[in-house]
């Protein structure tokens, strides 16, 4: 009777270890697949590849970037980033720093930020701000539904 007890405490404290252990997953799953969608991001502009930038966005005429104007629709932003990134030059170096992703639920999270662009003179010069994102569970993956950058 002792060695059952101990067996069925044995699994019980295994179960209760393992529920704790994918919760904790379930917890920084989201945050980790977000903060992989951003360095994807950032590699894609690196190499200069603009369209590979913009998959981290929801393909959706719902999709919204608040700079100095607002766009709406993903084709809009691929356009303004067509338009004001339209040489390796302009685009530079970017990095993203001091990023924080706040979950909002299960579906939905807040990334903030900075960024910094460093590039030539003739590319436009050092460029810096913040920004604020809104991601969104996608079947796809987690996409950036609103950009607000500054």
């Amino acid at each position: 009777m002792r060695g059952t007890a101990n067996v069925v405490l044995g699994i019980a404290l295994l179960l209760g270890w393992n529920g704790a252990a994918a919760k904790a997953q379930s917890h920084t799953q989201p945050q980790e697949a977000i903060q992989q969608v951003l360095a994807t991001q950032e590699a894609a502009w690196n190499r200069g590849d603009i369209a590979a930038f913009m998959r981290g966005y929801d393909d959706s005429p719902n999709t919204t970037f608040i700079g100095t104007t607002i766009e709406h629709g993903y084709a809009m932003i691929l356009a303004r980033y067509e338009r004001k990134y339209a040489s390796r030059e302009a685009m530079g170096h970017l990095d993203f720093t001091d990023l924080q992703v706040r979950m909002l639920g299960e579906n939905h999270a807040v990334v903030t930020g900075r960024f910094h662009l460093t590039r030539t003179q003739a590319g436009g010069g050092d460029a810096a701000g913040v920004f604020s994102l809104v991601f969104e569970k996608e079947t796809a993956g987690w996409k950036i539904v609103l950009d607000h950058t500054s």
